[in-house]
């Protein structure tokens, strides 16, 4: 990826970025209103997806729009990548479906990437996810009949499990920990292979969070190539910090 595209890029995220934090100070809708339009703006050290770096271990930004209506959803999310043209727009919608303390997610992901849509695919998401007190636990199940037009047919299953403490840190933060264990396999080109996360999150002032992660994946270098197409670390393990606003 050329570094002069990539900073074109990230500037470009970074405005749109700077627009969605500017929403903050707007008025917030009544609770009652059945449409409701929410966002973020997220910036981080490196854009992560199932434990492997989509930007060549460089840093990312990433707007977010979100609108949900009752039990539906949709959801526009962008960041800079090293792919195509180094930018990643997604279309995410569906249903979430209640029962008791369990939330059924069924969606489907496009993965697109504007003037390189050769490597444009498609993603269905079904989930369960399950919260009591201060815990949470989901799985979700991710299956491609094409994924990036490369490697055929692909599934990943993954387990999540979150904590969030009583109380605030120093008076000001509210911390919680997480993290996540997934296995992604392919038909083609691409080796299978295991990934984690686990993390602190702090949250403070109502819409802000910083967030620092440790991720891993058990690909070696030459298995990474060939998942990526253009990088030899981008699955090594690492740290990465996120700070994100939503309104």
């Amino acid at each position: 990826m050329a570094r002069r595209s990539w900073q074109v890029t990230t500037i470009k995220l970074g405005i749109l970025s700077a627009a969605l934090i500017a929403g903050l100070a707007l008025p917030a809708r009544a609770e009652d209103t059945k449409l409701t339009l929410t966002g973020s703006a997220t910036i981080t050290t490196d854009y992560m997806f199932r434990s492997i770096s989509n930007t060549k271990n460089d840093p990312a930004v990433q707007p977010e729009f979100d609108v949900t209506y009752g039990m539906f959803f949709f959801t526009l999310w962008g960041s800079n990548t090293s792919f195509g043209k180094n930018i990643e727009l997604d279309y995410y919608g569906g249903i979430t479906p209640k029962w008791k303390d369990i939330t059924f997610t069924i969606a489907g992901n496009a993965y697109t990437y504007p003037g390189f849509d050769s490597i444009d695919y498609f993603e269905l998401h079904t989930a369960a996810a399950w919260a009591g007190g201060p815990w949470s636990l989901a799985v979700h199940n991710y299956w491609s009949p094409d994924n990036f037009q490369t490697f055929g047919n692909s599934d990943a299953i993954e387990g999540d499990v979150g904590y969030t403490f009583t109380g605030k840190l120093f008076g000001f933060f509210t911390p919680s920990i997480s993290g996540a264990v997934g296995f992604q396999s392919y038909d083609k080109i691409a080796s299978d292979y295991t990934y984690w996360n686990a993390g602190l999150t702090l949250g403070f002032m109502k819409n802000w969070s910083a967030d620092i992660r440790y991720y891993d994946t058990t690909y070696n270098q030459d298995e990474c190539f060939a998942n990526t197409g253009n990088s030899r670390t981008a699955c090594d393990a690492r740290a990465v910090g996120t700070i994100k606003a939503t309104f």
